[in-house]
């Protein structure tokens, strides 16, 4: 009993540690635009359901602060997460940042890349899919584009934090399946 006390002693003080911690780190905040979330809004095919409208308003609270957000959507497949990464990660662009969205495999990416930039397309938001086996002349492109802030929405793999990729202006980081990431790749693209 005494073992089992001790490890759960330990694990509960990493997490009051993390949670100071987190308290004083700091973020560039989005300001809300209602203009940007009528915009977002009219170029949806299909209208939100109230719990989706409540957790956007969660997420446009929580990035329009000042403090960094660690969220975690969870729920049936066909629930919405994704649409709310997406609404994020166009609010974000449309508002000068840059957005990542990773994913743990290239199908994913891929995937996830075609339903994404049909969207962000009719929002005027330039994007791009960097996976490891991007050909060199496309990637060199897309590190450019990262780099000078051109392109404003990224989708890939662990691509996206290699070396040699450089964000202009990152705000937003989603990280799809992020249990199949390690601590320290996730912390790679979040840092």
């Amino acid at each position: 009993k005494r073992f089992i006390f001790e490890e759960l002693f330990s694990f509960e003080i990493m997490v009051m540690e993390e949670s100071s911690k987190r308290r004083t780190e700091k973020a560039r905040p989005i300001r809300k635009d209602p203009g940007v979330g009528d915009l977002l809004r009219k170029g949806l095919p299909f209208a939100l359901t109230s719990a989706q409208k409540r957790v956007i308003r969660e997420i446009a609270d929580d990035l329009s602060s000042d403090r960094p957000m660690y969220r975690m959507l969870q729920g049936d497949v066909g629930s919405g997460k994704t649409i709310m990464a997406f609404l994020s990660m166009c609010w974000a662009a449309l508002s000068g940042f840059q957005a990542a969205y990773m994913a743990p495999t290239e199908t994913l990416a891929s995937q996830v890349f075609l339903r994404f930039s049909e969207m962000a397309q009719g929002l005027g938001i330039r994007t791009g899919l960097l996976l490891s086996s991007t050909r060199a002349a496309e990637k060199r492109k897309i590190l450019e584009g990262l780099k000078d802030g051109s392109l404003k929405a990224a989708i890939g793999t662990h691509a996206l934090f290699q070396d040699g990729v450089e964000y202009g202006n990152l705000n937003l980081v989603v990280i799809d399946e992020q249990h199949r990431f390690g601590v320290r790749q996730r912390a790679a693209l979040a840092g």
